[in-house]
């Protein structure tokens, strides 16, 4: 029987939403910090590659004003990895850039946080960190763009 017809779709919502999150975080890091991050669990678990890791291109599409029409931006490249870890779950990686170590880190990420042993653990000690760094550098951006910010304004002329 498909997964589909035995778990109703709302009650795999909240599980996809997390590993969605997850994984944004894991693939948005930097290499240092995520390497940083994993040291600090100490795990070390038997790695089976099942594909790649592959580097190839993506095909980015954009809106003009984000609501117009898409168009073709460019490429960028990409790294996938799917790895099975020794307790039998499985992991997988799509990250931007050529980086196979960092793609294949994430993958054996994101299969330990399958494990409900290793989650919150993984949760706590790898995502929430990476995840606050992240906050933080978006945050200084927005203040490094917010003091360069120039207001126009026009004078009215004439009697008008």
């Amino acid at each position: 029987m498909p997964l589909a017809e035995t778990i109703p779709d709302d009650a795999l919502a909240p599980e996809v939403a997390a590993r969605q999150r997850r994984l944004s975080v894991l693939a948005k890091a930097p290499a240092k910090e995520l390497l940083s991050c994993w040291k600090q669990t100490g795990f070390n678990p038997p790695v089976e590659l099942l594909r790649g890791p592959e580097t190839g291109l993506v095909a980015l599409q954009g809106r003009a004003g984000g609501t117009g029409q898409p168009f073709h931006v460019g490429e960028v490249s990409a790294t996938r990895v799917t790895v099975r870890i020794g307790s039998g779950q499985v992991g997988h990686a799509m990250i931007s850039g050529r980086d196979t170590r960092k793609a294949q880190l994430v993958a054996v990420i994101d299969a330990l946080a399958q494990d409900p042993a290793h989650a919150d653990m993984i949760e706590e000690v790898i995502v929430a960190p990476l995840e606050s760094l992240a906050s933080e550098a978006d945050a200084k951006l927005r203040e490094e763009t917010a003091a360069t910010r120039v207001n126009f304004f026009t004078m009215v002329r004439g009697e008008d």
